[in-house]
């Protein structure tokens, strides 16, 4: 591979957005010599028309089947994908591409960080994945903090794959969505190659500003992980994973137990991890707040994590217990 091969950028949209007019001129700020970008719309988009940029219809199909047409039209040596509600950081393909300098690198990942000038509630959206309680170990996605390490599932929301790989591999599973991006990790490991997270190669990802299709996303990612920790154990059955389901059965017993008569001590006893928990919710908007400078961002992630927490947790176990999952 080259020192600055040439890149593929791949944008999956049902219509050129908001979002898609902000992305693209942020894109074409790249500090990187050699890039194209690719836009997949449903129907075709003759009104819009940017430098290195090529608008495709791909007909009404889904995000992952639009994502596979970089094996047919992609030019680059390495492909990078993006959400059409993501834009990068200017350095983003410079950061991310050294790392493809290890041959056995397949893919490589960044974190995904709320813009600043996303509204209170897509803040709130964003800071209950950025924050302790309810980010836990995957706070890097959200993040640009820990060091270069060896991962084993990544979002497409930013992520780059080289090309030959993503052929080889067959590109998406369409069979899911979501969840078509941690198949495409498990193939990618499965084929021999290694997938690299990097704190440096940042893009931003506005979150979501109605608080119902929050919860809707967070239902979504917790069935496909229920139902994949049954059929691809080697990256999602880990106690992760489980923990929000752990914590509703948690919360389940609890209240049995305060209906019992007579059994105040027990309850007394019973009530610790969750008064540990609401500690940790305080400390999380705590630092929420100081993060975004603003209290009532903190404020509202108490209840939003809580939720998110208990909403996962139910929709994890109907994950476990379906035989097949509809798309």
């Amino acid at each position: 591979m080259k020192n600055q091969p040439k890149v593929s950028i791949i944008i999956p949209v049902i219509a050129v957005n908001d979002y898609i007019r902000e992305s693209i001129p942020e894109i074409l700020k790249l500090d990187w010599p050699d890039y194209e970008i690719f836009i997949f719309p449903d129907q075709p988009d003759k009104k819009h028309k940017w430098p290195k940029t090529k608008i495709i219809a791909s007909g009404k199909v889904g995000p992952a089947e639009k994502r596979d047409l970089a094996i047919k039209y992609a030019q680059g040596e390495i492909i990078a994908f993006l959400d059409d509600d993501a834009f990068p950081r200017a350095d983003w393909l410079k950061k991310s591409i050294k790392l493809f300098s290890d041959k056995k690198v397949g893919a490589v990942g960044g974190p995904a960080m709320t813009p600043k000038h996303d509204d209170t509630l897509q803040k709130v959206s964003g800071a209950v994945f950025e924050s302790y309680l309810g980010g836990g170990g995957a706070r890097n996605r959200y993040l640009p903090i820990g060091k270069e390490c060896e991962c084993d599932d990544w979002p497409t929301v930013n992520l780059l794959v080289r090309k030959d790989v993503f052929a080889k591999i067959g590109g998406f599973d369409n069979t899911y969505w979501p969840g078509e991006d941690t198949k495409l990790c498990l193939d990618i490991l499965s084929a021999g190659y290694k997938i690299m997270y990097t704190p440096e190669a940042v893009v931003y990802h506005h979150r979501r500003s109605d608080l119902v299709k929050h919860f809707k996303q967070i239902g979504n990612y917790a069935l496909h992980r229920g139902f994949f920790a049954k059929i691809y154990p080697k990256t999602s059955l880990k106690l992760f994973y489980f923990m929000p389901s752990i914590f509703d059965l948690y919360l389940l017993a609890l209240i049995i137990i305060t209906l019992i008569p007579h059994s105040s001590s027990l309850v007394m006893i019973a009530s610790i991890p969750i008064a540990l928990y609401a500690v940790g919710l305080i400390l999380d908007a705590l630092v929420i707040s100081f993060r975004w400078k603003n209290p009532l961002v903190g404020l509202i992630t108490i209840p939003m994590v809580l939720f998110t927490h208990v909403w996962y947790g139910i929709r994890f176990v109907w994950g476990l217990i379906i035989p097949k999952l509809a798309r």
